[in-house]
C-alpha cells in the first residue's frame, strides 16, 4: 500500500533501538525526512548511515537524554517544522509497589509520561499549520492493569487518557493524535521486564523465555510489526482516526491477561 508519505518530515523519540529503529526504517522507505533522537547517538549515526545508503532520505541524529523539559525544548529548537512526532521513548521501571520507589517513579515518568506531553504542546502550533499526526507509542499495560508493573501501567494509563482528551477535539485543528498499545514486543527494553516478571512468577530471572509459552502463537510481537502499524497510522490513509488507541497485542489485553 502506497501511505503517501513521501517527503513529510519525521521525529521519532527513542530511535536508537527497538520500536523506534523499526518505525524509523518504515518511514525511511515510505519516503519520510528524519529527525532521530535518543541517547545512544553512536547507534542512531550506524542507523543514519544505514537510511541513507538505502533510501536517500535526509536523516539527522540528535543524540541527548530527553528526561527534562530543557532537553525537550532543545531538541524542539533543533529540528524545526515536522509533519509526524513519534512519541516513543521511555523506560518506566518494572516492578510492584513495594519495589520501585519514588525516584524511580519519578525518573520513569519525567522521561516518557512528562516526556510526550511536554513534546506534544511544543509542536502542536507546528502540527496544526501542516495537518500533522501525533502517535504516542504507549503499551497495554494502560489497559490491562499489572500490579508487577504499577508504575508502567499507571504512566501509560495517563498516556491513554491524554491521547483520547487531546485527539478527541484535535482534528478541528487539523491535527490528529493517536495512541498505539504494542504489548510484549521482542525488544531489549521486554527483556529487562520479562526478567523482573519472571522474578515474580517463577522465582528465577533466567527462566524468562519460559514466559513465552503463555502468550499468543507462542511468541511476542516483533518491532516491525508495530512500526507498520505506527505508518499506516501516520498517514492520510489513516486520516479520519484520532482520539483513540490502537492496541497490538495479540488480543491479551482482550482476555484480561497479563502476559
Amino acid at each position: 500500500m502506497k501511505l503517501n508519505l513521501n517527503g513529510k518530515a519525521a521525529l521519532i523519540t527513542g530511535a536508537s533501538q527497538g520500536i523506534g529503529m523499526a518505525v524509523a526504517r518504515v518511514l525511511a522507505e515510505e519516503g519520510c525526512h528524519l529527525h532521530l533522537a535518543a541517547r545512544n547517538g553512536s547507534a542512531m549515526e550506524s542507523l543514519r548511515e544505514e537510511l541513507i545508503s538505502t533510501h536517500g532520505t535526509q536523516v539527522t541524529v540528535h543524540a541527548m537524554d530527553l528526561s527534562t523539559t530543557e532537553a525537550m525544548e532543545a531538541l524542539v529548537a533543533a529540528t524545526g517544522e515536522i509533519d509526524i512526532l513519534v512519541n516513543n521513548a521511555g523506560d518506566i521501571p518494572a516492578g510492584s509497589l513495594d519495589i520501585v520507589d519514588d525516584a524511580a517513579w519519578r525518573k520513569g515518568f519525567d522521561l516518557k509520561v512528562f516526556g510526550y506531553i511536554t513534546l506534544a504542546r511544543a509542536y502542536y502550533p507546528v502540527l496544526r499549520k501542516r495537518a500533522g499526526v501525533i502517535i504516542n507509542v504507549i503499551g497495554n499495560s494502560g489497559e490491562n492493569w499489572d500490579a508487577s508493573y504499577i508504575a508502567g501501567s499507571t504512566g501509560n494509563a495517563s498516556l491513554m487518557a491524554f491521547t483520547k482528551a487531546l485527539g478527541g477535539a484535535s482534528l478541528n485543528h487539523g491535527v490528529r493524535v493517536i495512541g498505539v498499545n504494542p504489548g510484549p514486543v521482542a525488544t531489549d527494553r521486554m527483556l529487562k521486564i520479562m526478567k523482573r516478571k519472571a522474578v515474580d512468577m517463577l522465582g528465577d530471572e533466567s527462566r524468562w523465555e519460559e514466559l513465552f509459552e503463555k502468550y499468543p502463537g507462542g511468541r511476542p510481537a516483533e518491532s516491525e510489526e508495530v512500526a507498520d502499524l505506527v505508518a499506516f497510522l501516520s498517514s492520510p490513509k489513516a486520516g479520519y482516526i484520532t482520539g483513540t488507541i490502537v492496541t497490538i497485542d495479540g488480543g491479551i489485553a482482550a482476555r484480561g491477561s497479563v502476559i
